[in-house]
């Protein structure tokens, strides 16, 4: 792995249990499992079927996503889809996911936490760990229509330009 594209990650698993380590962002799920190095030097492959949720994190010492707030307090401002997932265990979790389909990952969904200064930088959600997702709600700036001028009206001359 090298260093620049290696990310911290805390992976939380169905058993409560926690995995601690780093990931390659662009290959995180490999095959049938997700692939990290653990803060052992280990390579692992935790099975995407016992994967909750692989969080992107400031600090591997610092709290997951599941101690964190994971609803917003009010309509959130950052661009985006704001969506509501829920897991198979009957938790559930809000997040904005970009508002692009072609960013849209097959095996899974990445959304950002509600809290932006919290350890939980984003979020990746296996499908396999979802019972469901919801769209609560479209963020962003309308789009503004080109103001058409009325064709009966021409510009004024001055002074005698023609």
């Amino acid at each position: 792995m090298s260093g620049s594209t290696a990310k911290k990650v805390l992976v939380d698993r169905y058993d409560r249990t926690q995995v601690k380590g780093f990931v390659q962002a662009q290959s995180l799920v490999q095959g049938d499992a997700v692939e990290l190095l653990s803060t052992e030097g280990a390579v692992l492959r935790v099975p995407v079927a016992q994967v909750k949720t692989v969080s992107f994190v400031r600090d591997l010492n610092g709290p997951s996503i599941w101690t964190e707030r994971r609803e917003f307090l009010a309509r959130p401002k950052t661009p985006g889809l704001w969506i509501e997932l829920r897991f198979r265990d009957g938790s559930r979790m809000e997040g904005v996911a970009p508002n692009d389909l072609l960013l849209m990952e097959g095996q899974g969904v990445t959304l950002t936490p509600p809290d932006p200064a919290g350890n939980t930088q984003r979020v990746f959600a296996p499908r396999e760990s979802l019972a469901g997702a919801a769209v609560l709600g479209v963020v962003g700036a309308a789009r503004r229509r080109a103001q058409r001028k009325p064709e009966g009206t021409k510009q004024i001359r001055l002074f005698g330009e023609d």
